[in-house]
């Protein structure tokens, strides 16, 4: 018997590795959505600074006030598996028509799954959507500024093509059947994720990727991102499970 996704709902998949200070921004940027059919899963990929424990007590705290049609899971694995497993992980659990990535350092406009879903539904050729977003400074939320990198439309597959990025991964909402159909992150090439991830979901010839121009994410920058590892000072959102 093939899976059948719950028509309608979106899946965030949220993964944690030592993120402790940023968890409440994130989480209740996620609870706050106007969206009203979601289930959020939380991965911690063996965090060591007490972030399960306190996603635990945040769930705990926030589920009496969850509406119908909404739910928060919560998985610790084993052992520490990388970004690509954690949300990979997210994602075989993922039971909606929609999944979407929320990097756990960032946060989302209350009506990000909203126009994110509105979009998808009246464009059935769109497998994979993303968002603009400014970016601030941690410690100051109130001081964001836009980024420049990010393209559009027909732009998008050609960007791609040429081994370029020009979609923030965090911003990310796609339909199930592309996980269902070409699988999550490749474990291969570490810090580069989010980029290979991309480029297999767009169909050459076909334009099925697209961004929103409208701002819907906040892009935090700190010291500990995982992405600095890899990229530098940079402003590109480049992943950071962080």
């Amino acid at each position: 018997m093939s899976f059948q996704r719950v028509p309608g709902l979106v899946s965030m998949i949220t993964t944690v590795y030592n993120k402790l200070p940023y968890l409440e921004d994130c989480l209740t940027s996620l609870l706050n959505q106007t969206y009203t059919s979601w289930e959020l899963i939380i991965i911690d990929d063996t965090s060591t600074d007490g972030s399960y424990e306190y996603v635990q007590n945040w769930i705990n705290e926030n589920e009496p006030l969850l509406r119908e049609g909404t739910s928060i899971h919560a998985l610790q694995l084993p052992r520490n598996t990388g970004y690509a497993g954690a949300i990979t992980t997210g994602m075989y659990l993922a039971k909606g028509e929609f999944i979407a990535i929320q990097d756990a350092d960032d946060l989302s406009h209350p009506d990000r799954l909203t126009k994110q879903v509105q979009y998808l539904n009246h464009h059935p050729h769109i497998d994979l959507l993303g968002t603009n977003y400014e970016v601030f400074e941690d410690g100051h939320p109130e001081r964001k500024t836009p980024v420049h990198w990010l393209k559009y439309g027909d732009q998008i597959g050609t960007i791609y093509a040429r081994g370029g990025h020009c979609i923030c991964h965090g911003t990310a909402m796609f339909r199930g059947t592309v996980f269902d159909r070409i699988g999550g992150h490749t474990r291969r090439i570490e810090g580069a994720e989010d980029y290979e991830f991309i480029a297999k979901v767009i169909k050459p010839g076909a334009r099925n990727v697209d961004n929103l121009r409208e701002v819907l994410y906040y892009y935090r920058k700190h010291m500990k991102q995982r992405s600095r590892s890899y990229f530098g000072k940079t402003q590109k959102g480049h992943d950071n499970n962080a």
